[in-house]
């Protein structure tokens, strides 16, 4: 499928040419068909289960699926200076999108904007701008991950909710590089929105491009849809009282030289007697890869379980001790710097479909820092679609994407519910695939939304600080410190640089890009300040 699309789309912009004004929202089947326009094209998802065709009423354990539809090129229009896209039609249900094309190391230079019609009402949303900007987000250059040959370029994916109409339309805009800092993603702004004629000289377009419609399926009946709104979680006084604002960076002696990376770890593990008192699991049968990723958390949870409970900070001490096996030298059975274990909800608990991952998982040798991210999504999602959005990262990143699993080690919504991401145990080193050239001894956490010009909510950031003063904490970092780590390759620096970095640092601090979001990087000395206090410094 790739190479037909690839042959047969490639498309160069030497000049603008436009798309007609928007047509009157109430587009109908029938028109749309009149129009020439070819049917959406076989989804190129492998599923896991049955066909993905018409959607009927009832919605109850459906896999998900991906359809692709190749962009074509588009006629004159001055207006807007649109040269590739989809005119109106109706498509098969779907919640999530995204443009996707062959070459992962070519950014699109331009603008995407998508219309979408509600599935509930038949309305037809105003344009919205998808961010361009995602390839930042992936594995390191010369990972076997990235040398798959199966990875793609991308925009960010939009949550749009259930909607059965699209259409979309590409600019093109001067090779210009990235913006200091856009949040293009529903919010009204239109920071850096230039285009059309007049522009000046414009930027050639990916080949290949396609728009990628993801349903992200239905979890299990029965399943949780990430639990009750997270209360105040045990042992929070631990450490001292709320931390104060962060009098700033301090240094401290650099850690020493960390032994090489491991390779990819074999699944299913046997782990440490599971944590009392965690969740039940539930019943019914598992896939063999749904046990696996379910037994990386062997040593904190039964196997099944859908959510890893939150320990006082005296338990995550001992549990730390019992993790880190028997023969502890005094030194290390000493007093650490943790902060209490936070709820997370498992890849289970938010429905992850395992066929859609590789089996193996791969770890680095230990986390040295924790990288902050938004997901650019857009913000118009409820928390209790939280887990729906998780799974169409998911496809999205394995589907369209081509990569291992989903990016990200943890994601956080916005009412501060933390969830597994990446496949491989929350407590151990899972390498990642979220920030070009760092993902080694590092961990990625996105927090869900687009937080350019709209702030991110106090729950989600105190859900950041308490996650990372334990993942942290796991491995005797500092939130308030610095470390040294080595770039695999990126814009900012030339592999096999030394960067001395904060222990938590936005994704913009290793990558040229604008990700987190302003308003949420602004955040990030409040989130190491509370972190350090939850560790008890």
């Amino acid at each position: 499928m790739r190479g037909i699309l690839a042959s047969s789309i490639g498309v160069t912009c030497a000049a603008a040419l436009a798309l007609p004004l928007a047509p009157p929202a109430a587009a109908s089947v029938s028109s749309v068909s009149s129009a020439g326009t070819p049917a959406p094209v076989a989804d190129v998802a492998t599923r896991t289960v049955g066909t993905a065709g018409a959607r009927t009423g009832a919605r109850a354990d459906v896999p998900g699926s991906t359809q692709s539809l190749p962009l074509r090129p588009l006629t004159r229009d001055r207006a807007s200076g649109a040269v590739l896209g989809l005119t109106p039609r109706t498509v098969r249900t779907f919640s999530l999108l995204g443009v996707v094309w062959e070459d992962p190391s070519v950014d699109l230079h331009g603008r995407v904007q998508v219309r979408t019609r509600a599935a509930s009402t038949g309305d037809w949303t105003d344009w919205q701008d998808v961010e361009t900007h995602y390839t930042q987000h992936g594995a390191d250059p010369d990972s076997s991950e990235a040398a798959s040959g199966k990875a793609r370029g991308a925009t960010a994916p939009l949550w749009v909710g259930e909607s059965d109409g699209v259409e979309v339309r590409v600019l093109p805009e001067p090779d210009a590089g990235e913006p200091e800092d856009v949040d293009p993603v529903g919010t009204g702004s239109d920071e850096d929105a230039s285009g059309g004629e007049g522009a000046g000289e414009v930027s050639t377009l990916p080949a290949g491009m396609r728009l990628d419609l993801v349903d992200p399926g239905e979890a299990e009946p029965g399943e949780s849809a990430g639990g009750a709104e997270p209360q105040a979680e045990p042992g929070e006084s631990a450490g001292g009282a709320e931390p104060q604002a962060e009098p700033g960076e301090s240094g401290g002696p650099e850690p020493q030289a960390e032994p090489g990376e491991s390779a990819e770890g074999a699944e299913g593990a046997e782990g440490a007697e599971p944590a009392e008192g965690a969740e039940v699991p539930r019943t019914g049968v598992m896939t063999a890869a749904a046990k696996a990723a379910s037994a990386a958390n062997s040593a904190l949870v039964p196997l099944g379980a859908t959510q890893i409970p939150s320990l006082t900070a005296e338990e995550t001490r001992e549990e730390l001790v019992a993790l880190r096996g028997t023969g502890l030298t005094e030194q290390q059975q000493a007093k650490p710097y943790i902060g209490p274990r936070p709820s997370i909800v498992t890849r289970r608990g938010w429905g992850a479909d395992e066929s859609l991952r590789e089996k193996s998982f791969v770890y680095t040798s230990k986390v040295k820092a924790a990288f902050v991210h938004h997901t650019a999504s857009g913000n118009s999602y409820s928390c209790s679609q939280a887990p729906s959005l998780i799974r169409g990262f998911y496809r999205y990143h394995t589907k369209s994407l081509g990569w291992r699993d989903i990016g990200y080690n943890f994601l956080v919504d916005k009412c501060g519910r933390i969830y597994e991401g990446r496949a491989g145990g929350v407590a151990k080193p899972v390498k990642g695939a979220h920030t070009m050239g760092f993902n080694s001894k590092t961990t990625g956490i996105a927090v869900i939304g687009s937080y350019g010009s709209k702030k991110p909510s106090s729950k989600a950031v105190k859900a950041v600080a308490r996650l990372t003063a334990w993942k942290l904490g796991l491995h005797g970092m500092n939130p308030k410190k610095k470390t040294s780590l080595t770039s695999g390759g990126g814009n900012l620096y030339a592999k096999g640089k030394k960067v001395k970095m904060k222990v938590i640092s936005g994704h913009r601090d290793g990558f040229n890009t604008s990700c987190p979001g302003g308003k949420l990087h602004k955040k990030l000395g409040s989130v190491r300040s509370k972190a350090a206090g939850y560790q008890g410094r």
